[in-house]
């Protein structure tokens, strides 16, 4: 399993009823969202510093995202921050989009602060975009600081919205954040040691301490959740609502078809690197999600890692497993199209699920993001990206599996969004890695075209009953 959901083994909350989810007649024709029990939730996703742009528009200060575009192009695969700042600042061309897909519910990030009607809103507090005065002023989630500002801003953003956000995410995918910004550098704030330059988009590290800084930057990151979770449950707008945390965890397949077995824990290897909580951290941990977002897109297979290079430490390698593309047999995982991002493996998809389900307590589990990446390179046109078969049957693949793991398996997932509704701007990969269900021509005004995943993910929710149709309320 990954790395990533280690951080859930103290923070999940109690078991639920252990029958499982009441799932429909197993479906005797294509799979649509009448298959799935009454109830569950569908939706797409974004993020705001990915959609929104508007990086140098009225008071929102800049974000560790934007001084590293701006300041390295080239880690941003050639963008310099100029061409997101009239990103896709449309509010009622994208509720109208959801809408077309009969979607039920939207993620997003805290800074869009439209409510959408009749849309429910999953609100993102942090999705990476560490404001860069505090990077400055004490070098962000280095420092044991961000966890009370963290605190404060959780709740201004509760009081502001409790009363009409009712689902909440606290931190988007803590391990890459920690791993890829501060062990590898292959994200902002591009922090590593000199040895992993070769692991950066570039091949540079601006500063830092690979194996140790991703460790510090986890404990204050579990730490702030805590507090943020706290805040939350002590806020009166937001009774009746619920708080959990993403993680994006991808499945490991054995290299060799054998369990490699590890005895040693994580206090044994990576002994003084880690932080120590204190009795009142960990108490406030405890049971700090209502429920568990996962982030699924991929798999790969493990294998036992014999030699770990210690004098060149890394957070990674501190697991002891070396992540292969193929088997002892050279067979690799799954399918990937000359395209694609990602190598596609549903089964990985309904394994991880069973897993959570198993390894902790069966909690209430929430697919915050799912989706297929592509880049079409010199074909990269209308024409082309619209006709997007691929990422059609990486969702039909995957909503299957996510079928089978609740009706067949009985995990209690209660809901899934699509990442993502539109084409965005991909992180290190700029705008030439596409997501979206909706293609953005970049050379023409951004203008939105509906792709075949964007149909089919449509038709496929035409069918059955909206949760607003049950709870016969405004969403």
């Amino acid at each position: 399993m990954s790395i990533g959901l280690l951080l859930l083994l103290i923070i999940v909350g109690s078991p639920v009823n252990a029958d499982g989810p009441v799932c429909p007649p197993t479906p005797s024709n294509k799979l649509s969202r009448a298959h799935f029990p009454e109830g569950f939730l569908f939706g797409t996703a974004t993020a705001a510093y990915q959609v929104e742009g508007a990086v140098n528009e009225t008071c929102r200060g800049p974000s560790v995202w934007d001084i590293y575009c701006k300041k390295y192009p080239e880690k941003c695969n050639g963008d310099n921050g100029t061409q997101a700042v009239e990103f896709f600042y449309r509010y009622k061309e994208d509720v109208q989009l959801m809408k077309n897909l009969n979607t039920d519910a939207f993620r997003l990030s805290i800074s869009w602060t439209r409510i959408f009607p009749r849309i429910i809103p999953f609100v993102t507090v942090f999705h990476w975009d560490t404001p860069q005065s505090l990077e400055n002023e004490y070098g962000g989630f280095l420092s044991a600081n961000i966890v009370k500002d963290f605190r404060e801003y959780a709740e201004y953003v509760f009081q502001e919205y409790g009363g009409k956000v009712k689902h909440w995410i606290t931190f988007n995918e803590p391990w890459v954040f920690a791993h890829a910004g501060y062990d590898v550098g292959k994200k902002a704030p591009g922090r590593c040691s000199p040895y992993a330059k070769e692991r950066t988009v570039k091949g540079e590290c601006l500063g830092g301490r690979s194996g140790y800084e991703a460790y510090l930057v986890s404990h204050n990151l579990l730490n702030a959740h805590a507090e943020a979770v706290e805040a939350f449950r002590q806020c009166e707008k937001c009774k009746g609502g619920k708080i959990g945390i993403a993680h994006s965890p991808a499945w490991f397949e054995p290299h060799d078809f054998k369990d490699a077995q590890n005895g040693a824990t994580v206090d044994h290897i990576v002994g003084h690197r880690l932080p120590k909580f204190t009795t009142e951290q960990k108490a406030k941990l405890r049971n700090s999600a209502d429920f568990v977002g996962i982030n699924y897109y991929t798999s790969t297979f493990s294998n036992h890692m014999e030699k770990p290079n210690h004098a060149e430490l890394r957070f990674k390698q501190d697991s002891l497993v070396e992540w292969k593309d193929k088997n002892i047999n050279e067979v690799s995982i799954g399918s990937k199209p000359a395209t694609a991002e990602l190598a596609v493996y549903s089964r990985g998809f309904r394994k991880v699920l069973k897993y959570v389900k198993d390894k902790y307590a069966n909690p209430e589990i929430i697919i915050m993001e799912n989706g297929y990446g592509e880049k079409l390179g010199d074909n990269d046109t209308v024409a082309v990206g619209t006709a997007d078969y691929n990422r059609e049957t990486y969702l039909k693949r995957h909503l299957l599996s996510m079928y089978e793991a609740i009706c067949e398996d009985k995990v209690n997932v209660t809901g899934y969004f699509v990442w993502s509704l539109l084409d965005n701007f991909e992180w290190q990969e700029g705008f030439k890695t596409r997501f979206g269900l909706y293609y953005i021509d970049f050379k023409n005004n951004l203008t939105r075209h509906e792709k075949v995943s964007g149909k089919y993910y449509r038709e496929f929710l035409s069918q059955g009953v909206r949760p607003s149709a049950i709870k016969k309320d405004e969403l």
